[in-house]
């Protein structure tokens, strides 16, 4: 039988060989967590490598994603379809085994990490949602969603502000089944932590509400057991395993220096600490008896087979539940969901209503929601004010079953990275809300919902110098052209109550990516819309008014709140004479991604005369306007003061647009 030490060192060595191989990456940290990640695979992980997307298997989340070469070696060693020639590949151009993790690049990536914290983040919302699965659909004797959540971290994820954050919520969320294996070396990229991170981090963790097991041998494989099996007993409180361990473990002159953290060790340290650990094989040859031990398909097989039985036998008691939790796991909507949506979007059409945008989104919850159980809103502390909740909102902390609105406190960033994590782990439908200058706060974990990719909806109000006398610290001006920016996020600033109907609707049904709506705080003009108009809405921008004769002179565009005032200048400027079309852009980015035909149909090359109007930087809208083109918007910080008062001293009126039309066309 095959040495658990032996086991580990499989680890080091494909970690060592492949940055060695190519001449980059992290050896460190894989060299030294191997043995927890040997334990943890070999004696407590519930996997099958034969079907890595099985709902109820364990995840398993390496926040500390530099050092991706030990989830590459385990996923390969343990059976799934990860080669041998995908580790000699590590860090090349198209290879699954990327320098940090990538979601969907290998079977067995949970989530994409890399910025530190994050990863952790996303377990906690994915501990969250298995608890939240279970309480709803499990039954006495029939137990079908059950499964833990555990995750690696390094100093640096336990620096991160966004650490504190989530950590805190874990606690008081009794996330029991989530277990944190704290790698204390005492070594970042720096050097010894010692000068930069003393916090007391135990008491830390007690103070969330956690269990903590101190001082665990990290190198000692009965003693890692041991914690595994004393986490996993408490169920009502998250665990962080505190292990020490020593960085590049087994580098006779390297080991717990930094100089083993984001570097090889070079083929002389490689030789020697082949020596040392008494790994006589030459570079990425795992011998037949390793593999063997390492080998988990069997048992992976036998273990889902196991829960198959007990799926079957609910599937027969419970049908109803049992139908609708493979639908939510499966990611489909509800039949019926077109049809609900597209009545919901006429009936809004109907309704010439005046409302602000913040407000048409929480109409749009109201409508979607009672068909979707598998949605799961939540606000940074500001419900009120995003329109986040409805009339069914059960907070999770009443009632983990029928749990669908979380409170997340003011914690932006966490939120954000937790719902990647809900989305990540399946079941639900996930949307967040905060004002949109504290997008600033998120950002990060908003690029990552975009990279990875999730489903998450960003819900983002207050939007422009529209909210008014709270000042230019809560004024968004370059907020939402910055969103734009991030590529495969979809950005939709909403002109009244149906366009963000049809915006939660495209977001709803995207799924595979994430949607950001950029929403008012004040009351807007209902639009009168036509089928067609209606229908095109969901290209990203269309003719909201065609010019008089349908023979335009002029082209106004804009989004959100200035569609109205576009609308109110284009009457005027054909009651002067001048036929004016009005192009409502509720998503400019997705207005791109139409055929040319359809483009030049809504823009046409020939008509130049043409202004945007929008309340945030202008810079965005010149690859629309062109250079003999005009843009209204705000290149300067806001101000305190009423927004009626703020609109007219920024510009933002009748007579200004009017006259940045008669400049363009010439008059």
């Amino acid at each position: 039988m095959t040495d658990r030490k032996t086991l580990a060192n499989a680890i080091r060595a494909l970690s060592m060989d492949a940055v060695q191989q190519a001449n980059s990456g992290h050896p460190g940290m894989p060299m030294g967590m191997a043995d927890l990640a040997e334990v943890l695979y070999n004696d407590h992980l519930r996997h099958n490598p034969t079907n890595p997307q099985w709902w109820d298997r364990d995840r398993f989340v390496v926040s500390n994603g530099h050092g991706s070469m030990l989830l590459y070696s385990v996923l390969h060693l343990s059976g799934y379809d990860l080669s041998l020639d995908d580790i000699r590949n590590f860090r090349q151009l198209h290879s699954p085994t990327a320098g940090h993790p990538e979601y969907g690049e290998a079977p067995g990536i949970e989530t994409t990490t890399g910025p530190l914290g994050q990863g952790l983040a996303n377990a906690v919302g994915m501990a969250l949602a298995e608890q939240l699965l279970a309480a709803r659909y499990n039954r006495d004797g029939h137990t079908v969603v059950d499964h833990r959540t555990f995750v690696f971290v390094g100093d640096g994820c336990l620096m991160e502000g966004i650490s504190h954050e989530v950590c805190s919520l874990a606690g008081t969320w009794g996330l029991g089944k989530l277990v944190v294996f704290y790698d204390d070396n005492n070594i970042s990229i720096d050097g010894q932590v010692d000068g930069w991170f003393t916090d007391n981090t135990p008491e830390r963790f007690r103070a969330y509400g956690w269990q903590v097991i101190e001082a665990v041998d990290g190198h000692d494989a009965d003693a890692i057991n041991k914690a595994i099996t004393e986490a996993l007993t408490n169920a009502d409180k998250p665990t962080l395993i505190c292990c020490k361990t020593t960085i590049g473990y087994g580098s006779p002159n390297k080991a717990g220096t930094a100089a083993t953290h984001g570097a090889p060790l070079g083929d002389d340290e490689i030789a020697a600490t082949r020596k040392a650990l008494g790994w006589n094989y030459p570079p990425f040859e795992i011998p037949d008896q390793v593999r063997r031990a390492w080998d988990a398909r069997k048992r992976g097989q036998a273990i889902e087979q196991e829960w198959q039985e007990r799926w079957t036998s609910y599937q027969s008691a419970f049908p109803n539940e049992a139908g609708e939790l493979a639908r939510r796991m499966d990611g489909d909507l509800p039949e019926n969901f077109d049809d609900l949506l597209a009545k919901a979007i006429i009936d809004s059409q109907d309704d010439d209503s005046n409302v602000a945008t913040r407000k048409a989104s929480g109409m749009a919850i109201e409508s979607l929601a009672p068909h979707l159980p598998e949605m799961i809103g939540g606000s940074a502390d500001l419900t009120g004010s995003n329109n986040t909740d409805w009339s069914g909102s059960v907070d999770i902390m009443h009632d983990r079953a029928s749990g669908n609105y979380i409170s997340y406190g003011v914690r932006e960033f966490g939120m954000t990275a937790i719902a990647n994590g809900i989305d990540l782990h399946g079941g639900f439908i996930v949307y967040t809300g905060t004002f949109l200058v504290f997008s600033d706060y998120a950002r990060n974990a908003v690029r990552m919902s975009a990279l990875i990719p999730t489903g998450a909806i960003h819900v983002y109000t207050h939007d422009s110098i529209g909210l008014g006398e709270d000042g230019p610290t809560h004024q968004p001006i370059e907020h939402t052209a910055s969103l734009r920016l991030i590529p495969n996020l979809d950005v939709w600033r909403p002109a009244d109550k149906t366009e963000t109907l049809v915006a939660w609707g495209h977001a709803i049904k995207r799924r595979k990516s994430p949607s950001a709506f950029i929403l008012t705080r004040q009351g807007l003009a209902h639009q009168p819309r036509d089928a067609k108009q209606v229908a095109d809405i969901e290209r990203g921008g269309y003719i909201l008014k065609e010019a008089g004769g349908g023979n335009p002179q002029a082209l106004i565009m804009a989004s959100g709140s200035e569609v109205g005032l576009a609308v109110q200048a284009a009457a005027e400027l054909e009651t002067n004479g001048t036929p004016t079309r009005v192009v409502s852009m509720p998503n400019p980015g997705l207005f791109r991604q139409q055929d040319a035909s359809y483009r030049q149909a809504v823009l046409p090359a020939d008509l130049s005369a043409r202004v945007a109007v929008e309340a945030g930087v202008s810079d965005y809208w010149y690859g629309f306007v062109g250079d003999s083109g005009r843009v209204i918007g705000i290149d300067r910080y806001g101000a305190s003061a009423p927004a009626s008062d703020l609109f007219r001293e920024y510009g933002f009126t009748v007579d200004a647009v009017v006259t940045a039309v008669n400049e363009v066309v010439g008059i």
